[in-house]
């Protein structure tokens, strides 16, 4: 005989299926590589003007990375970010912590930065941080590049997020070239563009994990009840 379930013990079921999947969706959406997403956002607003889609350079990534490090602890209340690198910084620091390779060194034609007190998606860092007026725009659009790269980071758990897009006009994977494929970068936070790495933050939504763990409290709970 088939024992019919009451309708609490219906309830608790549905109830531990939507933690469960509210766990694995932001679960899934943290392993997600936001600067890979916001190049993709990048080219679709070129593309959708009859702009060429521009090439996805890891190495360039790798220094828009090292750029967003180089500004943490420069965000006013306001969102505003005043932080400017010198050239000497992008050869003596940024490019050896990529493992570029120096001769391969090329030019960085145009950047755009900014930060938020918010980890924002990258849709909402296109549109609320990077692109905001229309000389970021202009630049965005510039006919002239050829190649991105775009590196994000959070300065702690609750701290600011960090975005930077940097352009080359360069000929295509001809410069800012990584030393064994950019095996030797040790990734500890943030991501970067054109690399297999998942974004590595601190700032991992912690929702995730209180969903995940009420999912198993629920499911441990409904196995007594039903012993």
């Amino acid at each position: 005989m088939v024992k019919r379930l009451s309708s609490s013990t219906s309830a608790w079921i549905a109830c531990c299926h939507l933690l469960l999947a509210s766990a694995l969706v932001c679960s899934s959406k943290s392993h997600e590589n936001s600067a890979d997403i916001l190049v993709d956002i990048i080219n679709n607003n070129r593309t959708s003007l009859k702009l060429l889609s521009l090439n996805r350079s890891p190495g360039i990534g790798c220094m828009a990375l090292q750029y967003a490090e180089f500004c943490k602890g420069n965000c006013t209340s306001d969102n505003t970010l005043d932080c400017r690198p010198s050239d000497a910084d992008f050869i003596e620091i940024f490019a050896p912590n990529c493992g570029i390779e120096l001769p391969t060194f090329g030019s960085i034609t145009g950047h755009i930065v900014g930060c938020h007190s918010k980890n924002l998606s990258p849709s909402q860092a296109f549109a609320d941080v990077l692109i905001r007026d229309n000389g970021a725009l202009s630049l965005l659009r510039n006919r002239s590049h050829s190649e991105v790269g775009v590196g994000v980071v959070r300065g702690s758990h609750k701290g600011p997020s960090y975005w930077c897009i940097l352009f080359s006009r360069d000929r295509v994977n001809t410069t800012f070239v990584l030393e064994d494929q950019g095996m030797g970068i040790k990734q500890k936070k943030g991501c970067f563009s054109g690399s297999s790495s998942p974004c590595n933050t601190a700032a991992v939504d912690s929702g995730k994990f209180v969903n995940l763990f009420m999912a198993v409290t629920c499911l441990w709970v409904l196995l007594l009840t039903q012993l």
